[in-house]
């Protein structure tokens, strides 16, 4: 019998530590490759990138242009579609009909996009809500066909992007010409001024999010791993999660490097660099990819988890609370609107804020773990998603 207390957990219901691990982390990289944006009184550098001024700006930069950048959000991609098809499952072992489980991941999707348009209009928040509940939409319909299906629409879908991805960010940088982009915020910004922009142009964010990154490959990719429970049973499937490690990493690095030779040892038009973002997101599809199987190798060595660990399943198990608190603290630390630290400090600096708020976050599941209680958004958005439903504990969707 499942707990009525709306943020007890419903007892010991076994979960899958790599699952666990992969959200959390993914966390921290989300929160690092976020932090650069707010920093408005940097110069431009290398896309998103600002201009290093520091050593420790330049090893941040180097480090989130191979690790972090396109592959952090490749990594919530495919966990994302991990996450569909478990929620599906669990849905159908319960008893309910396939059409009828269907339903609920398109409704769960909605409210995904609705808490979206809160972070994005209310906290100003950088929002990538929107985008996956709509990649919730457009995928549901695979969820019950068989995996010939999968394979044959990721690969329609991701031809598409390998054809006309860097073709679009080449006429991106051209029209913007240079190789990085101004900023997105300013000195001159006010709450509410920013509030009432992102009113009007929050539908804008999840289309361009899908027209120039590809995010449905990835989410397809989380949805075809799902079926072969890499993530669940790691143990059975270590030769294949290995053979994914090392092509995924390989490709992903390799991918990265023509965008570090950018305004160093190589000077290309900007048209030409925008193919090379462009070269430099697809990668990270591979480097995404990897990055969520790695768990798998990770989750098979974890006999007795340590307070870290624990603490990182903790924050896996309620990342999309701290997914939002994330990117809430870093709006009031390095919004204008706020404290407005993002006019004042450097990249390295931001990089360093990011990972104290991971931190934080870390403490506080830790905190709600011991107390027993779900994240507040999780039970949110089970009580919408299930509506007049008794509420079942923590679950692996």
């Amino acid at each position: 019998m499942p707990n009525q207390s709306s943020m007890k957990t419903a007892g010991p219901k076994k979960r899958a530590v790599s699952l666990d691990l992969a959200r959390g982390t993914m966390l921290l990289l989300i929160a690092l490759a976020h932090a650069p944006l707010y920093l408005y009184t940097s110069e431009p550098g290398i896309m998103q990138r600002v201009e290093a001024i520091t050593f420790l700006d330049q090893i941040v930069n180097f480090f989130g242009q191979f690790f972090i950048d396109n592959r952090a959000r490749a990594m919530f991609a495919v966990l994302f579609g991990y996450g569909l098809v478990l929620a599906f499952e669990s849905r159908i072992s319960k008893g309910i009909r396939e059409k009828e489980a269907i339903k609920t991941i398109r409704r769960r999707s909605w409210y995904l996009i609705l808490f979206g348009i809160v972070l994005a209009v209310i906290i100003g928040g950088q929002d990538i809500l929107m985008a996956y509940g709509t990649a919730g939409l457009l995928v549901s319909w695979l969820l019950e066909r068989e995996i010939k299906t999968l394979i044959r629409t990721f690969i329609f879908i991701t031809l598409f992007y390998i054809i006309f991805g860097p073709i679009m960010w080449g006429f991106n940088m051209l029209e913007i010409g240079g190789y990085g982009f101004p900023p997105e915020v300013s000195a001159t910004d006010t709450y509410f001024g920013t509030a009432l922009i992102s009113l009007f142009t929050f539908p804008s964010i999840p289309i361009l999010i899908h027209l120039m990154f590809p995010v449905l490959p990835s989410v397809l990719l989380g949805m075809w791993i799902a079926r072969y429970q890499l993530l669940i049973k790691p143990e059975q499937h270590l030769k294949i999660i290995k053979l994914i490690t090392i092509l995924g990493l390989t490709i992903s690095l390799l991918g990265a490097m023509p965008l570090s030779l950018l305004g160093t040892l190589w000077h290309p038009s900007p048209f030409t660099a925008g193919l090379m973002n462009g070269f430099h997101i697809l990668t990270g599809i591979a480097g995404g990819l990897a990055y969520a199987v790695i768990f798998g190798i990770i989750g098979t060595k974890v006999q007795k988890p340590g307070s870290l660990t624990l603490s990182l399943m903790a924050l896996g198990k309620r990342s999309l609370t701290f997914y939002v608190w994330n990117e809430t603290t870093l709006v009031l630390f390095l919004s204008p609107v706020a404290l407005d630290l993002g006019g004042r400090v450097s990249n390295g600096t931001a990089a360093v804020i990011a990972v104290g708020i991971w931190c934080l976050s870390l403490l506080l599941a830790w905190g709600l773990e011991k107390k027993d209680l779900n994240g507040p958004l999780e039970v949110l958005l089970r009580r919408l998603v299930y509506r007049n439903k008794q509420i079942p504990g923590v679950s692996q969707e």
